[in-house]
Formats: C-alpha cells, sequence, structure tokens
C-alpha cells in the first residue's frame, strides 16, 4: 500500500469516527443529561463547527515546524483519551469543554488534505480530490450507520468509546508511516514573495467557497423530517438511503472517472433545479431532485477544490487549505442558524427553494469571484 492510499484510509476512518454521533446529538442529549430543548443541541453544534474551524490554523502554524504525522500522533492520542471521558461524563456542563476540547484535537487530521495533495502530482489532483470526496461521503454515511446501531443496541455512551478506538487507530497508522513520509514542501527565505494578484484569487475562492457552502447546507439539516413528513417510508435505514443519494452520485462519478469541471454555471444552474424539485411535496419529484443535486454537487466540489490547487502552490497549500475551510465553515454555520428559523416561519419545504436561488445567485456573481488559474488551470478546467 502506497503512502497516498494509506492516508486516504486514515481520512475514511477520521470521516467515520466524527460521523457516528453527528446526525444523533439531539438523541444523545435527551438520553445522557434529559436536555430536550432543541436550541441547545443546534448551539452545541454551531460550537462544534467553530471549534474545529478555529482549531485548524493552530495545527497549520504548528505544521510548519513539526511533520503533520508527528502532530496527528499528538492530536489523536489527546483526542482519544477525552473520547474516552465524554464517555464517563454525566454533566452537561462538563461535557461541553470536555469534548469541545476533543474536537480541537481532532482537528488535527484535517492537515491530512493538504498533505496528500502535496504528494501527488499535478496530473493526479483532481483524481486525487474526487477519490477524498468520495471517502468524505462514504465516511459520513457508513459512520451514520454505525452510530445509528450503537445507540439502538447500546448505551448513548459507547459511542464515545468507539470514536476513541478509531483515533488510537489513526495514532497508531501514523506511527507505521511516519519513518518513511516524506517532508512536506514548506517556505524558506528563498521562495519568492506571492504576488498580489495571487492573494486576491484566492480571496474570491474564499467568498465563492462561503456562498456555495451557505447554499447545500441550507437545506440539509431538516431533509430527514421533511422526507418523513411527505410519508416516505418511516424506516431510519430508508431514510438514510435517501439522504446519502448525493453520496452514491459521487461513488458512480468516481466510478465512471466523470470529472467534468467546466462550466460551472451550468452544473451550479442544475444543482438549483435539483434543489428546486426537493421542494416540490411529491417522493417521485424529490428523488429526482435527489439525484441532479447529488450528481451537480460532486462536480461543483472537485472543480472548486481544484481551483484551489490550482491557484495555490505546494509551500502554501496548508495556510490557503486552512482559510478556505474557515470560508466553508463560516457558510456551513449561517445556513445551520437561518435553516431553523426558515422551517419555524415558513415550513419544511421552504429552505430547499431559497438554497435553489442561492445558487442562481452564486452563478450569477460567479465571473466576478471566479478568477483564471495561473499555473494549472487544465486541473479543473472550470470556466463560467
Amino acid at each position: 500500500m502506497t503512502l497516498r492510499r494509506a492516508l486516504i484510509g486514515m481520512t475514511l476512518l477520521a470521516v467515520l469516527g466524527d460521523s457516528l454521533l453527528m446526525p444523533f446529538y439531539p438523541q444523545y442529549f435527551a438520553e445522557r443529561f434529559g436536555e430536550l430543548r432543541s436550541e441547545q443541541v443546534g448551539l452545541y453544534l454551531a460550537a462544534v463547527c467553530l471549534v474545529a474551524m478555529l482549531a485548524l490554523p493552530l495545527w497549520v502554524r504548528l505544521s510548519r515546524h513539526a511533520h503533520p504525522l508527528r502532530l496527528l500522533i499528538f492530536g489523536q492520542l489527546m483526542a482519544g483519551l477525552l473520547a474516552l471521558a465524554c464517555a464517563a461524563i454525566e454533566q452537561q456542563w462538563l461535557f461541553w469543554p470536555v469534548s469541545l476540547t476533543m474536537i480541537a484535537f481532532k482537528a488535527s487530521y484535517l492537515l491530512m488534505y493538504p498533505y496528500v495533495m502535496g504528494l501527488v502530482g499535478a496530473d493526479q489532483q483532481v483524481r486525487t480530490i474526487g477519490l477524498l470526496s468520495v471517502v468524505v461521503h462514504l465516511g459520513a454515511i457508513a459512520g451514520a450507520t454505525l452510530g445509528g446501531g450503537v445507540l439502538h443496541y447500546l448505551s448513548p455512551a459507547r459511542m464515545f468509546v468507539l470514536m476513541g478506538l478509531m483515533d488510537f487507530v489513526q495514532m497508531a497508522v501514523s506511527l507505521l508511516l511516519l519513518r518513511h513520509a516524506p517532508q512536506p514542501t514548506r517556505v524558506d527565505a528563498s521562495t519568492p514573495p506571492r504576488p498580489r494578484e495571487e492573494h486576491l484569487a484566492i480571496a474570491r475562492l474564499c467568498l465563492l467557497m462561503l456562498a456555495f457552502y451557505f447554499c447545500i447546507y441550507l437545506a440539509r439539516p431538516f431533509f430527514t423530517l421533511y422526507w418523513e413528513q411527505l410519508g416516505g417510508p418511516q424506516a431510519s435505514w430508508i431514510t438514510g438511503l435517501v439522504y446519502a443519494i448525493p453520496g452514491m452520485l459521487a461513488l458512480l462519478a468516481l466510478a465512471l472517472h466523470y470529472h467534468a469541471g467546466r462550466h460551472l454555471t451550468a452544473w451550479l444552474l442544475l444543482g438549483a433545479a435539483g434543489l428546486a424539485l426537493q421542494g416540490i411535496e411529491q417522493m417521485p419529484l424529490v428523488l429526482a431532485g435527489r439525484v441532479l443535486f447529488g450528481w451537480a454537487l460532486y462536480q461543483l466540489t472537485v472543480a472548486l477544490d481544484a481551483r484551489l490547487f490550482a491557484l495555490s502552490r505546494p509551500e502554501h497549500y496548508g495556510r490557503d487549505y486552512s482559510l478556505i475551510n474557515i470560508f466553508q465553515n463560516l457558510g456551513v454555520l449561517a445556513a445551520s442558524w437561518l435553516a431553523g428559523l426558515v422551517v419555524r416561519d415558513a415550513g419544511l419545504a421552504a429552505p430547499f427553494f431559497l438554497s435553489a436561488l442561492g445558487l442562481v445567485l452564486t452563478a450569477y456573481v460567479l465571473r466576478w469571484l471566479l478568477v483564471s488559474a495561473p499555473v494549472s488551470a487544465s486541473l479543473c478546467g472550470a470556466k463560467s
């Protein structure tokens, strides 16, 4: 097994661990702490996103002085120990600081993404980005399924025990890989300063990512409730399969080696059409919209991630990726907060139409936010 494949496998394990509890925090808070207020659960999820967003730049700064795998070893060791501590905590006031500290250490695994991209050649970057996208989808689907089983058959505390074990496995694999892992490309005194145009291009991409992630996450939090309201099959695994359709489309696209990253405007409009179809309260149209949205989502995600690495340089991958990650998470935070208000005031279907409108507006401003990649534009071939 090559180093790249091992690191991608570790990414799958990390996403799997992170996804165990994510769909089930309301049930966990209710069973573990007797907390039934949805606003408390929503506030906690926002705090999780905020901590991860703020922690990554700190890990990137540390990676300038230490190998990413060394940082991952330390980060996952601490995350695993704190996960075991969370399993024993029965007071909500103590759970918050301990679990959020665990999230900060877990964020160290995000260093693997720019590190892996620095290991592959320019001709393999789009393929690797597509593979990582599928890994994230599969990890999230498998994690949610496994988490539901653990929550149903075992005590809620066992969820954190399983998360801790996965952290320790990542730590062990990192120890084995460290001996043969090359050093990442670093900025040195001989590296010329970045031109102003390059900074502006990254800044514009940050704004585009913020808008894109806001739109796609706005319709996500209440999809399962929406599907059940339509009278769809009530079995949780069927609801999970419908929810996972975009991930299945990502897997299909990878299997077909299909990366049509050109003409992003068309993909944004296709995604908007898929979202609008999901807002029409008919199950066949929801399923059709889910397929269209999933196909467009995969193409857009791969193309935009490839755009980042086309605009950036290997020695700046970590810093630029952490900056992009901040704006992505800002979009997710804003979408999560607004989705609850929209559902409360306008119903479960409203977020789909609002998301569709957002993607249409994003397509309209794309020509001002997307600039030509100076070095490797062919990586994603994105055109407005």
